[in-house]
């Protein structure tokens, strides 16, 4: 099987798809694009424009980064997500709280006043603090056993550590479980290996293009 992934390198959807596809030790080729000058092949291949996209065998696309890794759980075993269908819906509505989590925190980061920056930053916490209360039996959100719920979080917690060596986040100092999550989900070479070692360094320039409150007040 060939797989395709388009991404471009700051995505943390796209790195939702690289975290699973380096767990299960999935071959896939990565290919980037620039959002801001998209090509007319990307346009055919993503009905809304977006990233992450799957091209499998060639062919076939997908697109949204749950489907994605759904897709790619259900043809690779082990199985990540839970074998009960309770459990499982439950997995699945978590991973789509971390999609509007990662929404809030992008808006949070590219704040360039403090009344936009609060609102989404008070977004973003409830959401982490609910996940707090949420949160179990570590290591991981299911227990001993990574999942693709972990795989859903690691991009919005890599940058939560980020956002907080910049400027200390109190709300964020805060989640103790969540922090110890975090912790020992960046230990892991699937998410170490999602990003390039420049990473944080893009994103900092990143935020710097963006004029982001963050910088101006750390």
């Amino acid at each position: 099987m060939s797989l395709e992934l388009i991404s471009f390198p700051l995505c943390p959807y796209v790195q939702r798809s690289v975290i699973t596809l380096l767990h299960k030790e999935i071959a896939f080729t990565l290919t980037h694009i620039d959002l801001a000058h998209k090509p007319d092949w990307f346009r055919e291949l993503s009905p809304h424009g977006k990233v992450p996209c799957l091209r499998v065998n060639g062919g076939p696309v997908l697109f949204e980064s749950q489907v994605i890794n759904e897709y790619l759980d259900e043809t690779t075993p082990p199985p990540l997500m839970p074998e009960a269908p309770l459990e499982r819906a439950r997995h699945r509505a978590w991973i789509a709280m971390g999609s509007d989590a990662l929404a809030d925190q992008f808006q949070m980061m590219s704040a360039q006043g403090e009344e936009r920056f609060t609102a989404a930053s008070r977004q973003l916490f409830d959401k982490l603090e609910r996940l707090e209360k949420e949160l179990q039996d570590p290591p991981f959100f299911a227990g001993e056993r990574f999942g693709l719920v972990d795989a859903a979080f690691a991009p919005l917690f890599m940058r939560m550590e980020i956002l907080h060596s910049i400027r200390p986040l109190q709300r964020w100092e805060a989640l103790d479980r969540l922090r110890r999550w975090t912790a020992v989900l960046m230990e892991l070479p699937e998410v170490a290996g999602s990003v390039t070692a420049e990473f944080p360094a893009q994103l900092y320039s990143c935020l710097s293009e963006k004029g982001s409150l963050l910088l101006r007040t750390a």
